[in-house]
């Protein structure tokens, strides 16, 4: 008998919300590679492509489909089109966000406050929603919000994007309760610093290499397959008596 099985995921199909750069990305191939089948959606239909073509390269099935988030319309067309083209939807991961405008909150205007907590917050809500009543249909399934180590200690100039993720790891607490008797596991992932290419320069920069002096115990980023292993374990069998729970990936940050 494989020892490893439990982490096996044939047969199941993962929608990645943002997932064609970054953490999201890291985690798709994550579950690719354990055997997946991989749906990209996010507003830049292109880059979905690209990125499915990449995996699909490494052998994953996939698919690409644009969707905005904050927008419960197309919310609804992505499950369509996703249950249509993979036959089902067996592990949802929320993952698109924004870091919003940086801006102490005298200076943060309605609108910077409203596409942050939309897009980090509300975007995770519409997806649940639209998509747990398919989980319910094939008798269960598995949902990984990706929040922050943001909900836990504050940064300045950044009110929106920690309330949004802060807010994130409660909705998870709320939607295990919710979901427990339906078969389906919600878990929330929070990363700390992560190397990505958004953020690549910043960084490598004098100023970036002294955030990461200062902040990180473990003096590094966070490399974004070494997310992988954990996204494989939440989507899996191992995490059945598993819901609720917040797993910190952060090299230390946050007991420093």
């Amino acid at each position: 008998m494989n020892r490893l099985a439990i982490f096996d995921l044939n047969g199941k199909v993962a929608v990645i919300t943002g997932g064609y750069h970054g953490i999201g990305r890291g985690i798709a191939e994550g579950l690719g590679e354990a055997g997946a089948g991989i749906v990209l959606c996010a507003r830049s239909y292109q880059r979905c492509v690209e990125a499915c073509e990449e995996m699909g390269k490494m052998g994953v099935k996939t698919l690409a489909l644009r969707c905005d988030i904050t927008k419960a319309g197309e919310i609804a067309e992505m499950v369509r089109k996703t249950v249509e083209g993979m036959g089902r939807i067996d592990i949802l991961v929320n993952n698109a966000g924004v870091g919003g405008s940086e801006k102490p909150i005298l200076k943060m205007s309605e609108e910077d406050w409203d596409h942050t907590v939309d897009v980090d917050l509300k975007g995770a809500f519409l997806c649940t929603r639209a998509v747990v009543p398919e989980m319910i249909k094939q008798g269960g399934g598995k949902i990984i919000n990706v929040a922050s180590i943001t909900a836990m200690i504050g940064m300045p100039n950044m009110s929106a994007y920690c309330a949004s993720k802060g807010g994130m790891v409660q909705l998870t607490k709320v939607m295990a309760l919710e979901f427990i008797r339906n078969n389906i596991q919600v878990n929330a992932l929070c990363p700390g610093y992560f190397l990505t290419p958004m953020n690549r320069k910043f960084f490598e920069s004098e100023v970036g290499q002294k955030v990461v002096q200062r902040n990180i115990p473990m003096n590094r980023l966070g490399r974004v397959e070494e997310l992988k292993g954990t996204a494989v374990y939440l989507a899996s069998q191992a995490t059945n008596f598993m819901t609720g729970a917040c797993i910190v990936m952060d090299g230390g940050q946050t007991i420093w």
